[in-house]
């Protein structure tokens, strides 16, 4: 089973950065890709960005090309969301999940429990 433990989140101002981590924990074979996911008050939850635990390709959404880094440490079974320039419109519960791969949120069997990211002045 694996678990999936999100930190990072908070308060920043607009044009500000904030760096979520999503440390790994457990055993499981089913795994080729995190997944950084959000979710928005009154929207349904959108992928943001991938890296596949196997050659390292990274993937973005087109909202967050540019601004934010998805980064992995394997000694320490951890990624990275690097977040920079932040907007309003990031304001969201972001989720780390593990999984297959490709933005379909049924092919991520293991989530994490959310952290918060509020981008307001």
């Amino acid at each position: 089973q694996l678990q999936l433990v999100e930190s990072g989140g908070g308060l920043v101002q607009p044009g500000g950065s904030l760096r979520l981590s999503c440390a790994a924990s457990g055993f499981t074979k089913d795994v080729y890709t995190i997944g950084w996911f959000r979710r928005a008050p009154g929207k349904e939850r959108e992928g943001v960005s991938l890296i596949s635990i196997i050659d390292g390709d990274t993937y973005y959404a087109d909202s967050v090309k540019g601004r934010f880094t998805i980064s992995r440490d394997n000694a320490k079974n951890t990624v990275y969301l690097q977040m920079n320039s932040l907007k309003p419109e990031d304001t969201a519960v972001y989720y780390c999940a593990a999984g297959v791969g490709s933005w379909y949120e049924g092919n991520y069997l293991y989530w994490g429990q959310g952290t918060q990211v509020t981008v307001s002045s």
